[in-house]
């Protein structure tokens, strides 16, 4: 079994996960301001990405930009890794490839204290990526816990470049928000990214 493997009932079953759902979950989370450069990049390739439909442009176009933004923010003191192998534990199904990881550390060659993972849903549809999201939430959780890495929430997030759902695991509890926020919506999603390393930061 691997990440993408997962059905929901799956991953939360076999790691003794309770969900907790709520609409507007990181909706009074402060904003953060789009950079020039991001807007215009958006500006450009959003229309293009949609009008190309496929996966690797919405990543190539839209979420990467978006990330690397946030890797700005905070003056590459955070890693980025995209399609990488985060093997954790094969005999509970935690590995496989995942499509980022965004990590406290600044170290790029491996990676480190991971804090927030990001799926790329499959065929437009949010849902279908949210069990690969948990099991890599997971993933990250037991990764921190074996290198004794402190740190208290992993946050994930679910987009198909234009819309974007966000999860946070906390000892056993998945709370999920059940708002989308939209790519209009930018400074909300920058935010939400921010405040996740933000908080990681400060324990």
């Amino acid at each position: 079994m691997a990440y993408s493997d997962f059905k929901l009932i799956e991953v939360i079953t076999n790691f003794g996960l309770t969900i907790r759902e709520s609409s507007g979950l990181f909706a009074n989370i402060h904003e953060q301001e789009c950079s020039d450069l991001l807007s215009t990049i958006l500006k450009e390739n959003v229309d293009l990405a949609v009008a190309i439909s496929t996966e690797k442009a919405r990543s190539e176009m839209i979420i990467s930009p978006v990330l690397l933004d946030i890797r700005r923010k905070f003056n590459g003191e955070i890693s980025l890794f995209s399609g990488v192998d985060f093997t954790v534990d094969t005999k509970q199904g935690l590995n496989g490839f995942c499509d980022f990881i965004i990590s406290l550390s600044s170290e790029q060659l491996l990676v480190r204290s991971p804090v927030i993972v990001l799926v790329e849903s499959k065929n437009e549809n949010l849902r279908s990526g949210l069990a690969q999201c948990i099991a890599e939430m997971v993933a990250a959780q037991l990764f921190n816990e074996q290198n004794g890495t402190q740190i208290k929430a992993i946050y994930g997030a679910i987009t198909i470049g234009t819309i974007w759902q966000f999860v946070k695991l906390e000892e056993k509890i998945i709370s999920i928000d059940l708002s989308e926020y939209y790519i209009r919506d930018i400074k909300q999603i920058l935010g939400i990214l921010y405040n996740a390393i933000s908080e990681a930061q400060r324990q």
